[in-house]
């Protein structure tokens, strides 16, 4: 109840109404600003700082639809006219807006926004841009038919086919339209509508259609400048004439400054803002139809803001060389990875804003460089020659070399202690790797700082041990998550997931060695075999640190293991050729044929009894065909070192 009179009780004190001569009769404008300079900055008067209930000194006259609205010594008499009747209606006899005061609403302008949005016919969504003259209708005028440029934006209406959305649109919609430049920006769809009314009917409709996964589709109308469209053919003409006195054939350079102050667009009425996607584009066809081999380009004085639309400028001018950007309103850096394509040799970026973000002028220099590496000159001054490779055709990375162990004796000892100790690790039971660890081993386990949620194919069983010293910056947890002496570390490496290495493509590198210490790096792929991650494929690096040991061995005195997810095409290469399951026994129980078939094999090929017996296996215990694969698999280098340690 009593609509008429919320704004005057929230308005009360420090509002204002004034009479305007409109239409033939008298409309009240309601101002809804607070207070005046004697009511503005008190403290504890909520966003509306003005004179509460207690600050009037008795009753105030009240008028109602009179211009100064007011309120009685309490609050019930609001809703109370003169003589005591409750008003029941919200319709004024003079016009005036009923609306209250929103003190959340967008502030800040002179005058009062609600009316000046009417008067233009604007709104936001859900503003009434065609109602009646009366209340609510924004000073009495009615808005609909009036002529003006309307946004309708359907989020994320990327996802729907054209012709569906419009379709949609237009079958609920009660006045008929055709949109203007319908497109797709980000997620959402959005066309132009010329007609107040239409673009009120529109945002009216808005949730009244449900798409085909049930979701609600809203349309917002919001008013705006009139749609850009592209130029015409005599426009292109004009701009391609301007283009052309601009051009200086000797020097291969153009120069488009402070275009659209040319003397000859303006007298075609030609208007060229090079902000505008259009308009850029038309400049960056016709350089590539009528000047590709252009070497320098000056588009300073131009007020750019953004460099999007000239992301195809180094595949229109692939000679460019020299870019002048300067006194244009370019804000970031980042701008100009739009156009870091482009091979430039001097870049001209003084008088942006730009320029004022950067501590010194080598942070400037070394930012501007990191987009173009080639650059001599900057604002006019030389650099230093850059420092690269100056490789002009993509080159190929080399592929990895294989093993280096430095001397056969070296080769021979690891790799014998490598079968041996991922035999027993790969087993189920690795407490018998005690024998392999000095009494005051130490060992770390880490993994990629960037790690992945726990699931089937991520690393979260390893992530509560990982000593990334790139994630962990407590000295007493870096300290914890050591393992020291040979039982805390087996009792560790028992609690990891049971795995079973790829020992064919095993990687080493040795890092140094001495008659009394040896430090190498082994680099391979394991799979686990049980628990939530089975059949999971990882790749890992691990440093072992030994010692001589008694029985002309190695004895671990430091072990750093670094696990990481495997790649696409480490796992494509995984167990391609898997080797034997490692077993207590290695020969299993043969026929005497085969027994003396594996001997003759094992002693002919040098291979073990593990690889010979498989190389026999897969050919069917055929010994010549077995032979045979094998002389053609030596020579291309696909048998490990391993299958010849006995």
């Amino acid at each position: 109840m009593a609509a008429a009179d919320d704004s005057r009780y929230y308005n009360d004190g420090f509002s204002s109404d004034r009479e305007v001569f409109k239409s033939g009769r008298i409309v009240r404008e309601h101002d809804d600003r607070v207070g005046g300079p004697q009511f503005r900055n008190r403290r504890g008067r909520g966003p509306f700082r003005a004179r509460m209930h207690s600050d009037h000194q008795g009753p105030r006259p009240r008028h109602r639809g009179g211009p100064g609205g007011g309120f009685g010594p309490n609050p019930r008499s609001r809703f109370e006219d003169d003589d005591g009747d409750v008003v029941m209606g919200g319709d004024m006899q003079d016009g005036s807006s009923q609306r209250r005061y929103n003190p959340y609403g967008r502030s800040g302008r002179r005058g009062d926004g609600r009316f000046e949005r009417d008067r233009k016919g604007g709104g936001g969504p859900g503003h009434r841009v065609g109602g009646a003259s009366g209340g609510g209708g924004g000073g009495g005028e009615r808005a609909g038919g009036k002529k003006g440029w309307f946004k309708i934006i359907i989020p994320y209406g990327k996802k729907y086919e054209k012709k569906w959305i419009l379709t949609a649109l237009q079958n609920l919609c009660p006045v008929p339209f055709s949109p203007v430049k319908f497109s797709t920006e980000g997620h959402r769809a959005q066309f132009y509508i010329e007609d107040a009314s239409t673009a009120n009917a529109l945002a009216k409709i808005s949730r009244k259609i449900t798409d085909t996964e049930g979701y609600k589709v809203i349309v917002i109308s919001n008013p705006c400048a009139p749609p850009i469209t592209d130029l015409k053919p005599e426009e292109v003409e004009s701009l391609a004439k301007c283009m052309s006195k601009r051009f200086l054939g000797s020097e291969q350079s153009l120069d488009l400054s402070n275009i659209r102050t040319d003397p000859d667009l303006l007298s075609q009425n030609t208007d060229i803002i090079l902000n505008r996607k259009h308009c850029m584009h038309a400049v960056l066809k016709i350089i590539e139809d009528n000047i590709p081999e252009l070497v320098s380009l000056n588009l300073s004085s131009n007020k750019l803001y953004k460099l999007d639309d000239m992301a195809e400028l180094a595949s229109k001018a692939p000679n460019l060389k020299i870019l002048n950007l300067s006194h244009n309103e370019l804000r970031s850096e980042r701008e100009l990875d739009r156009v870091k394509g482009v091979k430039l040799v001097e870049l001209w970026l003084n008088h942006n804003p730009l320029c004022d973000y950067f501590k010194d002028q080598p942070t400037y220099i070394s930012a501007i460089r990191e987009r173009f590496p080639r650059l001599l000159k900057l604002d006019g001054h030389d650099l230093p020659p850059p420092i690269g490779f100056d490789v002009e055709a993509p080159t190929a990375i080399p592929p990895c070399k294989g093993s280096y162990f430095g001397a056969d004796d070296i080769k021979s000892l690891i790799l014998r202690f490598l079968q041996q100790y991922f035999s027993v690790y790969d087993s189920g039971d690795r407490q018998s790797l005690l024998d392999a660890y000095h009494d005051g081993a130490c060992f770390s386990l880490s993994m990629p700082f960037s790690a992945q949620n726990p699931a089937r194919c991520s690393l979260g069983e390893y992530q509560k041990d990982s000593r990334n010293l790139k994630r962990l910056k407590d000295p007493s947890t870096r300290f914890r998550l050591l393992k020291h002496t040979r039982l805390n570390v087996v009792a560790f490496l028992n609690e990891l997931p049971k795995t079973q290495h790829d020992t064919a493509c095993f990687n080493v590198d040795v890092n140094t060695y001495t008659n009394t210490l040896l430090s190498f790096t082994v680099s391979g792929v394991f799979k686990e075999v049980d628990g939530k991650s089975r059949d999971a494929v990882r790749a890992f690096s691990r440093v072992f640190i030994a010692v001589p040991a008694g029985n002309s061995g190695l004895c671990i005195v430091n072990d750093e293991l670094f696990v990481r997810n495997a790649t696409t095409e480490e796992i494509r290469k995984a167990f391609a050729a898997p080797a034997p399951t490692p077993s207590s026994s290695p020969v299993p129980t043969l026929s005497a044929p085969q027994q003396e078939m594996l001997n003759t094999f094992s002693l002919q090929s040098g291979m073990n009894l593990e690889w010979s017996q498989k190389c026999l296996q897969d050919n069917e215990w055929d010994f010549d065909r077995a032979a045979q694969i094998f002389t053609q698999m030596k020579a291309q280098g696909k048998i490990p070192d391993v299958a010849f340690i006995k």
